[in-house]
């Protein structure tokens, strides 16, 4: 009953609780790609981090479109929403990655155990998801799923 008023209500908090399970969701699928692709021939963490990021993204708009932000009645036409959305992830996608890419090089410079070293990748999804989820939810709620 509890989930049932969360996944209902319009207030702010409940509105961040589904905006961050979102994030949970699409972490698991940039995380889930970018360790499927980061070993292929021609790929490292970093291209790799570029495809799974995308992928993600694009996830992300559903779910917040249909689920997040399913209260707020749209009155912009779909490109224009959808350009706001990626203008801003894209932003807030910068920032992730830019997280994550100090993350992998200081873990490529330590010398750390085989387990840390497999680890790192998924450390700096993580670090790099809790910095770009914060500037998204905040821009995403002003800017691309706002009530007009």
């Amino acid at each position: 009953r509890l989930i049932k008023r969360g996944v209902r209500s319009h207030s702010s908090r409940a509105t961040f609780f589904r905006f961050a399970c979102v994030g949970g969701t699409i972490a698991l699928i940039d995380a889930g790609l970018l360790y499927l692709l980061k070993d292929l021939p021609g790929f490292n963490a970093y291209i790799a981090r570029l495809f799974s990021y995308t992928a993600a993204m694009s996830a992300g708009y559903v779910l917040n479109r249909y689920f997040t932000f399913h209260h707020i009645e749209k009155g912009r036409a779909l490109l224009d929403e959808l350009v706001r959305f990626f203008s801003v992830h894209a932003l807030g996608g910068v920032l992730n990655f830019g997280v994550f890419a100090l993350v992998v090089y200081f873990g490529e410079k330590a010398e750390l155990t085989r387990f840390w070293s497999a680890v790192v990748p998924l450390i700096g999804v993580w670090l790099g998801g809790v910095v770009g989820m914060t500037f998204n939810f905040l821009f995403s709620s002003r800017l691309v799923f706002d009530e007009r």
